[in-house]
């Protein structure tokens, strides 16, 4: 048997790349387990690119195939390609009721929903929206199976939560740490980055805070500001301005800290013990790193379009310099416990419970 799971994406300004990256590694677990997968993409001409079959950040081939549906959020998927699946993974942010149903009779997951949507779903993976903290025991027994605390149910749909389904690139596995990394006295290296599109213009935000911290001598390390539109101003000293950073997932530890948004690579940060400050692109991004910060894995600077940048400055200082050792320190020890790197793991063997729940339906 070999399943084919399609994972169905989609990458435009408003999103970035960023499920992308999680379909990369998430079709790296699933083919581990001796399935086969289809990154089917919307959006802009980075998605075109991807279905394609190109790798979006590395001038590659991708290793699964692709199909690109159009620019369309809600594209159908193909009818050839829906009558070779076994479960479909809808990971695109917003989804409707309408385009789930629409996808039967294959079997359909959902990676995070805020809405009644995903009750049409057979499984929902929530990582964010309904907090991170969920442990493990004790069991209960539902209907005669046993139950997970980090287990329920929506309507009809099987609902698993929390960070131990945050999905990160195999590479941050590797980089994770074997003990607990300690703390410099002061970041030296800070990385700042948004996302590959940054809608709000976050990174112009984050130069001219930082800027000001420098010239008024209360930070003196360097950072890296990863503006794919560009900055205005000149860098002040320190400051290297990029458009790009290929294979990022590679050069997080070369960094003390990293200012960021929600995303696969704020997990990936978490990940490999690398302490995040964090800004919202939106609400619902703030509502996510809230519950990550409540849970002690990065330092929450507020939804950052609005801002007040007076009081970032002031708590971006103090986080930065020899009074948030402690912070940064505690929030590594907490960021590694969160996010362990085997979710995409996890995710793939869900799915793969589905895949064969699919097959054994099937009328002889």
């Amino acid at each position: 048997m070999s399943p084919l799971l399609i994972l169905r994406v989609h990458a435009d300004l408003r999103l970035g790349l960023g499920h992308v990256a999680r379909a990369l590694a998430l079709q790296e677990s699933w083919r581990s387990l001796g399935g086969q997968a289809c990154i089917a993409i919307s959006g802009d001409d980075r998605a075109r690119r991807v279905g394609g079959g190109t790798h979006p950040f590395l001038d590659q081939p991708l290793p699964c195939e692709t199909q690109y549906l159009g620019p369309d959020l809600h594209a159908p998927l193909p009818a050839e390609l829906k009558n070779r699946a076994a479960v479909v993974l809808v990971d695109q942010w917003d989804t409707t009721l309408a385009y789930l149903q629409a996808l039967r009779p294959l079997r359909v997951a959902v990676m995070e929903d805020d809405t009644d949507a995903h009750e049409s779903a057979d499984l929902l993976f929530q990582p964010f929206l309904e907090g991170v903290h969920w442990p493990d025991h004790p069991l209960k027994v539902v209907d005669g199976r046993k139950v997970r605390p980090f287990e329920t149910t929506s309507g009809a749909c099987r609902v698993v939560r929390g960070a131990s389904f945050i999905v990160v690139d195999k590479a941050a596995l590797e980089l994770r740490p074997k003990r607990m990394p300690l703390q410099p006295l002061a970041v030296h290296k800070l990385l700042v980055t948004f996302g590959g599109s940054d809608g709000p213009n976050l990174s112009q935000k984050a130069f001219d805070t930082l800027a000001r911290l420098a010239a008024e001598d209360h930070w003196r390390g360097a950072c890296t500001v990863l503006a794919p539109n560009g900055i205005q101003g000149d860098p002040f000293s320190g400051c290297t301005v990029v458009r790009s950073l290929p294979g990022l997932t590679r050069l997080l530890p070369e960094f003390d800290a990293i200012w960021c948004s929600a995303g696969v690579t704020l997990a990936e940060a978490l990940c490999m013990g690398i302490p995040a400050a964090v800004w919202g692109q939106n609400d619902r991004q703030h509502a996510i790193l809230a519950d990550l910060a409540l849970a002690n894995g990065c330092f929450d600077l507020g939804a950052g379009p609005g801002a007040d940048l007076g009081i970032v400055r002031e708590a971006l200082a103090q986080w930065l310099g020899p009074e948030g050792q402690d912070n940064r320190q505690e929030q590594v020890r907490d960021g590694l416990a969160l996010v362990d790197g085997m979710a995409a793991a996890r995710v793939a063997r869900e799915l793969l419970q589905l895949a064969v729940r699919a097959s054994s339906e099937i009328p002889a």
